[in-house]
């Protein structure tokens, strides 16, 4: 295979590994917000899946580094590539412990509004579209611009802990179901923060230069 038609195969591969976790993600919230058991359940059987993607994408990168010689714009992308895959596979990860609490939730009603929850997921399905659009279309304003989305999720985080902490204090016997939403609602931050990290990879591939997003 030629350097130019591995190197597109690889940025397919990108995408296609980002559409997975976006498709899991909405999973994962979809079983949250309805106590679908068996919905979370398949969210967590493909996790094996989105690690695969990210081996092979691995592999692929370190063979044309070891290969081909690339250098200066080829090599920056192939690195870029490679914290792209990691990154993706950490929020296919928070993915899986949202549909596990999910599944620790199901068939107990509710006690607490999900929207917050809601609005941080929705808001880090906007940012990982937009960051892997800007690696597509290697658009490093595009990236500042999608990790800027964070502060959304930041906030609703906040906002959802401040509650919950005041939720627990009033009623001392939701402390255990809080403990879970507080917890999920930090996978969703977390996985945010792995998607600026996606962000700062398309910089650095584009301009060469590091730079600090978080």
């Amino acid at each position: 295979m030629l350097f130019e038609e591995a190197m597109n195969q690889l940025r397919h591969d990108i995408v296609e590994m980002a559409a997975r976790v976006e498709e899991d993600l909405s999973k994962a919230m979809s079983a949250l917000r309805n106590n679908d058991e068996q919905l979370a359940r398949e969210v967590k059987a493909v996790d094996a899946v989105v690690n695969a993607m990210q081996l092979k994408i691995e592999d692929q990168a370190a063979m044309l580094i070891a290969t081909q010689q690339p250098v200066a714009r080829d090599m920056r992308e192939l690195v870029s590539v490679i914290k792209l895959a990691g990154n993706l596979e950490r929020i296919g990860d928070y993915t899986v412990h949202t549909a596990k609490a999910a599944l620790k939730l199901s068939g107990e009603p509710a006690f607490r509004s999900l929207v917050r929850l809601e609005r941080m997921a929705a808001t880090g399905i906007q940012m990982l579209r937009a960051s892997i659009t800007a690696y597509w279309n290697q658009d490093a304003q595009a990236a500042r611009d999608a990790a800027a989305l964070d502060d959304r999720i930041d906030e609703e985080h906040k906002a959802l802990t401040e509650e919950t902490l005041r939720l627990m204090q009033e009623h001392p016997q939701l402390v255990k179901k809080a403990v879970r939403l507080l917890r999920t609602s930090g996978f969703l931050e977390r996985l945010g923060d792995h998607i600026t990290n996606i962000c700062e990879g398309v910089i650095y591939m584009v301009e060469s230069t590091h730079e600090e997003l978080n």
